[in-house]
């Protein structure tokens, strides 16, 4: 197994735009959280607070993907509702959690990944 140094999380999170694939930016850092969102959806705005503070204060980097902007990545990792939350360790997609969820919650699926 090749040791391979990874990027540091940005503390902000990354609004995905379609020009680097999902799986290439989940290879690029250690942990990394893809918050499948919608503009309309109320919860997903509801964990907005909660979406920037996990950016902030843990090792992940979060990627938040538009469900309405990118149909067909939603579907390739199988999402039917938001907010979808799919949390990626050293490039595999590793948790799902669909629907509201605490920062406490996330916090610790993080931290589990993290050691």
């Amino acid at each position: 197994m090749t040791t391979e140094t990874t990027a540091a999380a940005p503390s902000e999170p990354i609004h995905f735009d379609g020009e680097t694939a999902l799986s290439e930016l989940a290879g690029e850092y250690d942990i990394v959280l893809a918050d499948f969102y919608a503009d309309w959806c109320g919860p997903c705005k509801m964990m907005e607070p909660t979406i920037q503070t996990l950016a902030a204060d843990t090792g992940a980097a979060v990627v938040k993907v538009d469900v309405d902007q990118f149909q067909q990545l939603a579907a390739e990792y199988g999402v039917q509702g938001v907010p979808t939350l799919v949390l990626f360790a050293d490039g595999e997609a590793v948790e799902r959690l669909v629907g509201m969820q605490t920062e406490d919650q996330l916090a610790d699926v993080i931290e589990s990944y993290s050691q």
